[in-house]
Protein backbone atom coordinates (compact mmCIF):
# COMPACT_ATOMS: atom_id res chain seq x y z
CA UNK A 1 0.00 0.00 0.00
CA UNK A 2 1.34 3.42 -0.96
CA UNK A 3 1.64 5.94 1.86
CA UNK A 4 2.03 9.71 1.95
CA UNK A 5 3.40 10.63 5.35
CA UNK A 6 5.66 13.67 5.58
CA UNK A 7 9.20 13.45 6.90
CA UNK A 8 8.08 15.37 9.97
CA UNK A 9 5.35 12.80 10.62
CA UNK A 10 7.76 9.90 10.16
CA UNK A 11 9.98 11.35 12.87
CA UNK A 12 7.33 10.08 15.28
CA UNK A 13 8.18 6.42 16.08
CA UNK A 14 4.50 5.39 16.18
CA UNK A 15 3.90 6.88 12.73
CA UNK A 16 7.07 5.31 11.36
CA UNK A 17 5.90 1.91 12.60
CA UNK A 18 2.43 2.51 11.18
CA UNK A 19 3.90 3.27 7.75
CA UNK A 20 5.72 -0.08 7.75
CA UNK A 21 2.49 -1.86 8.63
CA UNK A 22 0.50 -0.05 5.94
CA UNK A 23 3.10 -0.76 3.27
CA UNK A 24 2.82 -4.48 3.99
CA UNK A 25 -0.88 -4.51 3.07
CA UNK A 26 -1.60 -5.63 -0.51
CA UNK A 27 -5.38 -5.05 -0.45
CA UNK A 28 -6.05 -8.77 -0.98
CA UNK A 29 -9.14 -8.84 1.24
CA UNK A 30 -8.51 -12.28 2.70
CA UNK A 31 -9.08 -10.69 6.11
CA UNK A 32 -12.71 -9.88 5.35
CA UNK A 33 -13.77 -13.53 5.39
CA UNK A 34 -12.68 -14.04 9.00
CA UNK A 35 -13.58 -10.62 10.45
CA UNK A 36 -16.55 -11.00 12.82
CA UNK A 37 -17.99 -7.54 12.18
CA UNK A 38 -17.76 -7.93 8.41
CA UNK A 39 -19.38 -11.37 8.65
CA UNK A 40 -22.25 -9.79 10.62
CA UNK A 41 -22.65 -6.47 8.81
CA UNK A 42 -21.21 -7.00 5.32
CA UNK A 43 -19.84 -3.43 5.30
CA UNK A 44 -16.35 -2.96 3.85
CA UNK A 45 -15.67 -0.24 6.41
CA UNK A 46 -16.34 -2.79 9.14
CA UNK A 47 -13.62 -5.07 7.80
CA UNK A 48 -9.89 -4.88 8.55
CA UNK A 49 -9.17 -3.68 5.02
CA UNK A 50 -11.75 -0.91 5.35
CA UNK A 51 -10.48 0.17 8.72
CA UNK A 52 -6.91 0.19 7.42
CA UNK A 53 -7.95 2.73 4.78
CA UNK A 54 -9.78 4.85 7.37
CA UNK A 55 -6.85 4.84 9.80
CA UNK A 56 -4.34 5.52 7.00
CA UNK A 57 -6.30 8.55 5.80
CA UNK A 58 -6.84 9.85 9.32
CA UNK A 59 -3.16 9.59 10.29
CA UNK A 60 -1.74 10.86 7.00
CA UNK A 61 -3.85 14.00 7.21
CA UNK A 62 -3.20 14.22 10.96
CA UNK A 63 -6.88 14.98 11.05
CA UNK A 64 -9.50 15.26 13.73
CA UNK A 65 -11.48 12.11 12.98
CA UNK A 66 -15.16 12.37 12.18
CA UNK A 67 -17.93 10.43 13.87
CA UNK A 68 -18.17 7.96 10.97
CA UNK A 69 -14.50 7.01 11.19
CA UNK A 70 -14.72 6.63 14.96
CA UNK A 71 -17.81 4.43 14.63
CA UNK A 72 -16.09 1.91 12.38
CA UNK A 73 -12.85 1.84 14.41
CA UNK A 74 -14.85 1.45 17.62
CA UNK A 75 -16.65 -1.52 16.10
CA UNK A 76 -13.37 -3.42 15.76
CA UNK A 77 -13.11 -6.14 18.40
CA UNK A 78 -9.30 -6.36 18.22
CA UNK A 79 -9.87 -10.10 17.95
CA UNK A 80 -6.87 -10.24 15.57
CA UNK A 81 -8.41 -12.96 13.42
CA UNK A 82 -7.29 -10.86 10.47
CA UNK A 83 -3.66 -11.30 11.53
CA UNK A 84 -4.03 -15.07 11.44
CA UNK A 85 -5.56 -14.87 7.97
CA UNK A 86 -3.30 -12.22 6.43
CA UNK A 87 -0.76 -13.72 3.98
CA UNK A 88 1.33 -10.52 4.05
CA UNK A 89 1.98 -10.33 7.79
CA UNK A 90 0.19 -7.02 8.35
CA UNK A 91 0.46 -6.25 12.09
CA UNK A 92 -3.06 -4.95 12.43
CA UNK A 93 -2.93 -4.89 16.25
CA UNK A 94 -0.30 -2.17 16.39
CA UNK A 95 -2.07 -0.24 13.63
CA UNK A 96 -5.48 -0.17 15.29
CA UNK A 97 -3.89 0.64 18.67
CA UNK A 98 -2.24 3.69 17.07
CA UNK A 99 -5.55 4.65 15.48
CA UNK A 100 -7.37 4.43 18.78
CA UNK A 101 -4.71 6.49 20.52
CA UNK A 102 -5.09 9.19 17.84
CA UNK A 103 -8.88 9.15 18.22
CA UNK A 104 -8.64 9.41 21.99
CA UNK A 105 -6.29 12.40 21.72
CA UNK A 106 -8.17 14.30 18.98
CA UNK A 107 -11.84 13.33 18.98
CA UNK A 108 -14.34 14.66 21.53
CA UNK A 109 -16.88 11.95 22.15
CA UNK A 110 -20.46 12.63 23.25
CA UNK A 111 -20.77 13.20 26.99
CA UNK A 112 -22.31 9.83 27.91
CA UNK A 113 -19.72 7.95 25.86
CA UNK A 114 -16.88 9.85 27.54
CA UNK A 115 -18.39 9.22 30.96
CA UNK A 116 -18.78 5.49 30.40
CA UNK A 117 -15.26 5.05 29.05
CA UNK A 118 -13.80 7.03 31.93
CA UNK A 119 -15.80 4.91 34.37
CA UNK A 120 -14.43 1.70 32.84
CA UNK A 121 -10.86 3.03 32.91
CA UNK A 122 -11.16 3.89 36.59
CA UNK A 123 -13.16 0.94 37.90
CA UNK A 124 -12.13 -2.24 36.09
CA UNK A 125 -8.36 -2.14 36.82
CA UNK A 126 -8.98 -1.54 40.55
CA UNK A 127 -10.30 -4.68 42.28
CA UNK A 128 -11.63 -2.95 45.39
CA UNK A 129 -13.49 -0.33 43.37
CA UNK A 130 -14.73 -2.95 40.91
CA UNK A 131 -16.09 -5.03 43.78
CA UNK A 132 -18.09 -2.08 45.08
CA UNK A 133 -19.38 -1.34 41.57
CA UNK A 134 -20.61 -4.92 41.21
CA UNK A 135 -22.43 -4.68 44.53
CA UNK A 136 -24.23 -1.64 43.20
CA UNK A 137 -25.00 -3.43 39.95
CA UNK A 138 -26.57 -6.32 41.88
CA UNK A 139 -29.09 -3.87 43.33
CA UNK A 140 -29.91 -2.67 39.84
CA UNK A 141 -30.27 -6.10 38.19
CA UNK A 142 -34.05 -6.37 38.83
CA UNK A 143 -34.51 -3.19 36.82
CA UNK A 144 -32.29 -4.19 33.87
CA UNK A 145 -35.34 -4.92 31.71
CA UNK A 146 -36.42 -1.31 31.99
CA UNK A 147 -33.14 -0.04 30.55
CA UNK A 148 -31.70 -0.13 27.04
CA UNK A 149 -28.33 -0.22 25.35
CA UNK A 150 -25.12 -0.08 27.33
CA UNK A 151 -26.63 0.30 30.81
CA UNK A 152 -28.76 -2.78 30.27
CA UNK A 153 -25.73 -4.74 29.01
CA UNK A 154 -23.68 -3.74 32.06
CA UNK A 155 -26.35 -4.86 34.50
CA UNK A 156 -27.02 -8.07 32.58
CA UNK A 157 -23.34 -9.09 32.80
CA UNK A 158 -23.07 -8.37 36.52
CA UNK A 159 -22.84 -11.67 38.43
CA UNK A 160 -25.64 -12.60 40.85
CA UNK A 161 -23.02 -13.31 43.54
CA UNK A 162 -19.54 -11.93 44.12
CA UNK A 163 -16.90 -14.35 45.47
CA UNK A 164 -14.96 -13.32 48.55
CA UNK A 165 -11.41 -12.05 47.93
CA UNK A 166 -8.89 -14.87 47.80
CA UNK A 167 -5.84 -14.87 50.09
CA UNK A 168 -3.71 -16.14 47.17
CA UNK A 169 -3.95 -12.76 45.47
CA UNK A 170 -1.82 -11.05 48.11
CA UNK A 171 1.95 -10.73 47.49
CA UNK A 172 3.62 -13.94 48.69
CA UNK A 173 5.54 -17.03 47.62
CA UNK A 174 4.01 -20.49 47.20
CA UNK A 175 6.67 -23.21 47.55
CA UNK A 176 6.94 -26.05 45.06
CA UNK A 177 5.87 -29.52 46.12
CA UNK A 178 8.85 -31.87 46.06
CA UNK A 179 11.95 -30.85 44.12
CA UNK A 180 11.71 -27.39 42.66
CA UNK A 181 11.71 -27.54 38.86
CA UNK A 182 11.09 -23.87 38.13
CA UNK A 183 10.28 -20.51 39.70
CA UNK A 184 7.62 -18.28 38.13
CA UNK A 185 5.70 -15.10 38.81
CA UNK A 186 1.93 -15.19 38.41
CA UNK A 187 -0.01 -12.24 37.06
CA UNK A 188 -3.07 -12.35 39.30
CA UNK A 189 -4.66 -9.47 37.41
CA UNK A 190 -7.52 -7.15 38.31
CA UNK A 191 -11.05 -8.06 37.21
CA UNK A 192 -10.38 -11.79 37.50
CA UNK A 193 -9.50 -11.52 41.19
CA UNK A 194 -13.00 -10.14 41.75
CA UNK A 195 -15.11 -12.20 39.34
CA UNK A 196 -13.45 -15.61 39.68
CA UNK A 197 -10.53 -15.84 42.12
CA UNK A 198 -10.75 -19.64 41.85
CA UNK A 199 -8.83 -19.46 38.59
CA UNK A 200 -5.72 -18.10 40.29
CA UNK A 201 -6.12 -20.62 43.11
CA UNK A 202 -6.29 -23.50 40.63
CA UNK A 203 -3.28 -22.15 38.74
CA UNK A 204 -1.16 -22.02 41.88
CA UNK A 205 -2.21 -25.52 42.95
CA UNK A 206 -1.47 -26.93 39.50
CA UNK A 207 1.95 -25.30 39.26
CA UNK A 208 3.13 -26.10 42.78
CA UNK A 209 1.93 -29.71 42.39
CA UNK A 210 4.23 -29.95 39.37
CA UNK A 211 7.27 -28.67 41.27
CA UNK A 212 7.00 -24.98 40.43
CA UNK A 213 7.54 -22.22 42.98
CA UNK A 214 5.03 -19.42 42.39
CA UNK A 215 5.47 -15.83 43.47
CA UNK A 216 2.78 -13.16 43.47
CA UNK A 217 5.06 -10.15 43.20
CA UNK A 218 4.52 -7.03 45.24
CA UNK A 219 3.62 -4.09 43.00
CA UNK A 220 2.24 -6.17 40.10
CA UNK A 221 -1.41 -5.77 39.14
CA UNK A 222 -3.52 -4.84 36.13
CA UNK A 223 -1.71 -5.52 32.86
CA UNK A 224 -3.03 -2.33 31.22
CA UNK A 225 -4.87 -4.07 28.37
CA UNK A 226 -8.27 -2.55 29.10
CA UNK A 227 -7.00 1.02 29.07
CA UNK A 228 -4.61 0.36 26.19
CA UNK A 229 -7.38 -0.83 23.89
CA UNK A 230 -9.48 2.19 24.80
CA UNK A 231 -6.72 4.44 23.50
CA UNK A 232 -5.71 5.64 26.97
CA UNK A 233 -1.95 5.32 26.59
CA UNK A 234 -0.78 6.99 29.81
CA UNK A 235 -2.54 4.68 32.31
CA UNK A 236 -1.71 1.63 30.16
CA UNK A 237 1.99 2.46 30.23
CA UNK A 238 1.88 3.13 33.98
CA UNK A 239 0.42 -0.33 34.53
CA UNK A 240 3.00 -1.89 32.23
CA UNK A 241 5.89 -0.20 34.04
CA UNK A 242 4.58 -1.25 37.45
CA UNK A 243 4.48 -4.88 36.34
CA UNK A 244 7.86 -4.72 34.64
CA UNK A 245 9.41 -3.24 37.78
CA UNK A 246 7.86 -5.90 40.01
CA UNK A 247 8.89 -8.85 37.84
CA UNK A 248 12.39 -7.59 37.05
CA UNK A 249 12.92 -7.19 40.78
CA UNK A 250 12.03 -10.88 41.20
CA UNK A 251 14.08 -11.95 38.19
CA UNK A 252 17.17 -10.11 39.43
CA UNK A 253 16.62 -11.42 42.96
CA UNK A 254 15.66 -15.07 43.35
CA UNK A 255 15.30 -15.53 39.58
CA UNK A 256 12.34 -16.25 37.30
CA UNK A 257 11.88 -18.89 34.63
CA UNK A 258 8.62 -17.37 33.38
CA UNK A 259 5.83 -14.91 34.04
CA UNK A 260 2.66 -17.00 33.99
CA UNK A 261 -0.60 -15.53 32.74
CA UNK A 262 -3.94 -17.32 32.88
CA UNK A 263 -6.07 -14.66 31.18
CA UNK A 264 -5.16 -14.67 27.53
CA UNK A 265 -6.14 -11.05 26.87
CA UNK A 266 -3.62 -10.00 29.50
CA UNK A 267 -1.04 -12.38 28.04
CA UNK A 268 -1.24 -10.79 24.61
CA UNK A 269 -0.58 -7.38 26.14
CA UNK A 270 2.25 -8.47 28.44
CA UNK A 271 3.97 -10.15 25.51
CA UNK A 272 3.75 -6.77 23.76
CA UNK A 273 5.34 -4.75 26.59
CA UNK A 274 8.64 -4.73 24.73
CA UNK A 275 6.95 -2.94 21.82
CA UNK A 276 4.83 -0.64 23.98
CA UNK A 277 7.89 0.63 25.87
CA UNK A 278 10.44 0.40 23.05
CA UNK A 279 11.04 4.16 22.85
CA UNK A 280 11.52 4.66 26.60
CA UNK A 281 15.24 4.26 27.23
CA UNK A 282 14.74 3.61 30.94
CA UNK A 283 12.27 0.78 30.36
CA UNK A 284 12.84 -0.70 26.91
CA UNK A 285 15.31 -3.45 27.84
CA UNK A 286 13.46 -4.41 31.01
CA UNK A 287 10.14 -4.55 29.16
CA UNK A 288 11.66 -6.73 26.45
CA UNK A 289 12.95 -9.12 29.15
CA UNK A 290 9.47 -9.40 30.67
CA UNK A 291 7.85 -9.98 27.28
CA UNK A 292 10.32 -12.79 26.65
CA UNK A 293 9.45 -14.36 30.03
CA UNK A 294 5.67 -14.12 29.56
CA UNK A 295 3.88 -17.41 28.94
CA UNK A 296 0.27 -18.51 28.98
CA UNK A 297 -0.24 -21.18 31.62
CA UNK A 298 -1.07 -23.77 28.93
CA UNK A 299 2.09 -22.84 27.02
CA UNK A 300 4.18 -23.33 30.15
CA UNK A 301 2.48 -26.57 31.21
CA UNK A 302 2.88 -28.23 27.81
CA UNK A 303 6.65 -27.70 28.09
CA UNK A 304 6.74 -28.76 31.74
CA UNK A 305 4.66 -31.88 31.12
CA UNK A 306 1.39 -32.78 32.79
CA UNK A 307 1.48 -35.57 35.37
CA UNK A 308 -0.86 -38.54 34.80
CA UNK A 309 -4.44 -37.82 35.90
CA UNK A 310 -5.30 -38.97 39.41
CA UNK A 311 -8.95 -39.74 38.61
CA UNK A 312 -10.98 -41.08 35.72
CA UNK A 313 -13.05 -38.42 34.00
CA UNK A 314 -15.74 -39.23 31.47
CA UNK A 315 -16.59 -35.78 30.17
CA UNK A 316 -16.61 -34.26 26.70
CA UNK A 317 -15.25 -30.71 26.64
CA UNK A 318 -16.05 -28.14 23.97
CA UNK A 319 -12.87 -26.09 23.79
CA UNK A 320 -13.50 -22.42 23.10
CA UNK A 321 -10.41 -20.85 21.58
CA UNK A 322 -10.15 -17.31 22.94
CA UNK A 323 -9.15 -14.85 20.22
CA UNK A 324 -6.32 -13.41 22.28
CA UNK A 325 -4.89 -16.91 22.66
CA UNK A 326 -5.28 -18.31 19.15
CA UNK A 327 -4.81 -15.09 17.16
CA UNK A 328 -2.93 -12.83 19.58
CA UNK A 329 -0.46 -15.43 20.90
CA UNK A 330 -0.74 -18.17 18.24
CA UNK A 331 -1.44 -20.77 20.94
CA UNK A 332 -3.85 -23.33 19.51
CA UNK A 333 -2.86 -26.94 20.20
CA UNK A 334 -1.47 -26.69 23.75
CA UNK A 335 -4.73 -26.29 25.73
CA UNK A 336 -6.43 -29.11 23.82
CA UNK A 337 -3.42 -31.40 24.18
CA UNK A 338 -3.34 -30.82 27.94
CA UNK A 339 -7.07 -31.46 28.33
CA UNK A 340 -6.73 -34.69 26.35
CA UNK A 341 -3.76 -35.76 28.48
CA UNK A 342 -5.88 -35.09 31.58
CA UNK A 343 -8.49 -37.57 30.37
CA UNK A 344 -11.10 -35.33 28.76
CA UNK A 345 -12.59 -35.90 25.32
CA UNK A 346 -12.00 -32.61 23.52
CA UNK A 347 -14.07 -31.24 20.63
CA UNK A 348 -13.64 -27.97 18.76
CA UNK A 349 -16.42 -25.40 18.58
CA UNK A 350 -17.52 -24.76 14.97
CA UNK A 351 -16.42 -21.37 13.59
CA UNK A 352 -13.78 -21.34 16.30
CA UNK A 353 -11.97 -18.47 14.58
CA UNK A 354 -14.86 -16.07 15.24
CA UNK A 355 -14.95 -13.97 18.41
CA UNK A 356 -17.57 -14.54 21.12
CA UNK A 357 -18.07 -10.79 21.43
CA UNK A 358 -16.42 -10.25 24.81
CA UNK A 359 -13.20 -8.55 23.66
CA UNK A 360 -12.32 -6.70 26.85
CA UNK A 361 -14.90 -3.95 27.24
CA UNK A 362 -16.47 -4.49 23.81
CA UNK A 363 -19.55 -6.25 25.20
CA UNK A 364 -20.20 -3.16 27.33
CA UNK A 365 -19.51 -0.57 24.63
CA UNK A 366 -21.01 -2.41 21.62
CA UNK A 367 -23.73 -4.55 23.23
CA UNK A 368 -25.77 -5.24 20.08
CA UNK A 369 -22.86 -6.56 18.01
CA UNK A 370 -21.43 -8.39 21.02
CA UNK A 371 -24.80 -9.99 21.66
CA UNK A 372 -25.10 -11.20 18.08
CA UNK A 373 -21.63 -12.77 18.24
CA UNK A 374 -22.38 -14.31 21.63
CA UNK A 375 -25.56 -15.93 20.36
CA UNK A 376 -23.75 -17.26 17.29
CA UNK A 377 -21.03 -18.73 19.51
CA UNK A 378 -23.61 -20.22 21.88
CA UNK A 379 -25.43 -21.93 19.00
CA UNK A 380 -22.16 -23.44 17.79
CA UNK A 381 -21.34 -24.69 21.28
CA UNK A 382 -24.73 -26.39 21.52
CA UNK A 383 -24.03 -28.12 18.21
CA UNK A 384 -21.02 -29.89 19.75
CA UNK A 385 -23.26 -31.74 22.25
CA UNK A 386 -20.38 -31.50 24.73
CA UNK A 387 -20.92 -31.80 28.47
CA UNK A 388 -18.99 -28.71 29.49
CA UNK A 389 -17.09 -25.78 27.93
CA UNK A 390 -13.44 -24.92 28.58
CA UNK A 391 -11.80 -21.57 27.85
CA UNK A 392 -8.57 -19.80 28.75
CA UNK A 393 -9.93 -16.29 29.19
CA UNK A 394 -12.29 -15.00 31.87
CA UNK A 395 -13.95 -12.46 29.60
CA UNK A 396 -15.00 -15.22 27.20
CA UNK A 397 -16.30 -17.28 30.13
CA UNK A 398 -18.52 -14.44 31.35
CA UNK A 399 -19.74 -13.61 27.86
CA UNK A 400 -20.56 -17.17 26.81
CA UNK A 401 -21.98 -17.99 30.24
CA UNK A 402 -24.72 -15.42 29.73
CA UNK A 403 -26.11 -17.47 26.82
CA UNK A 404 -25.12 -21.11 27.40
CA UNK A 405 -26.55 -23.40 30.07
CA UNK A 406 -23.55 -25.75 30.06
CA UNK A 407 -20.94 -25.24 32.78
CA UNK A 408 -18.04 -23.07 31.63
CA UNK A 409 -14.71 -23.77 33.27
CA UNK A 410 -11.23 -22.34 32.85
CA UNK A 411 -8.85 -24.85 31.26
CA UNK A 412 -6.50 -24.63 34.25
CA UNK A 413 -9.32 -25.55 36.67
CA UNK A 414 -9.94 -28.77 34.73
CA UNK A 415 -6.24 -29.62 34.70
CA UNK A 416 -6.01 -28.94 38.43
CA UNK A 417 -9.03 -31.15 39.14
CA UNK A 418 -7.76 -33.99 36.96
CA UNK A 419 -4.38 -34.06 38.73
CA UNK A 420 -5.63 -33.97 42.30
CA UNK A 421 -7.28 -30.60 42.90
CA UNK A 422 -10.85 -29.94 44.03
CA UNK A 423 -13.90 -30.04 41.80
CA UNK A 424 -14.25 -26.70 39.97
CA UNK A 425 -16.97 -24.51 41.43
CA UNK A 426 -18.88 -24.45 38.12
CA UNK A 427 -19.18 -28.24 38.22
CA UNK A 428 -20.57 -28.56 41.75
CA UNK A 429 -23.92 -30.34 41.42
CA UNK A 430 -23.41 -30.88 37.70
CA UNK A 431 -24.54 -34.16 36.13
CA UNK A 432 -23.49 -34.94 32.56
Amino acid sequence: MQTNFSLAQLANPDTAETEKILRACVHCGFCTATCPTYVLLGDELDSPRGRIYLIKDMLERDAVPGAEVVKHVDRCLSCLSCMTTCPSGVHYMHLVDHGRKHIEEHYRRPLMDRALRTLLVWVLPRPALFRWALRGARLGRPFAGLLRGRLRAMLALAPPAIPAPSPVDRPQVFPAEGSRRARVALLNGCAQTVLDPGINEATIRLLTRHGVEVVVARGAGCCGALTHHLGREAPALRAAKANVAAWIREADGAGLDAVIINTSGCGTTVKDYGFMLRTDAAWADKAARVSALAKDVSEFMIDLGLMPPSREIDLTVAYHAACSLQHGQKITRQPKALLAAAGFTVVDVPESHLCCGSAGTYNLLQPELAGALRDRKAANIVRTEADIVAAGNLGCMVQIGSAVEKPIVHTVELLDWATGGPLPRALVGFKA
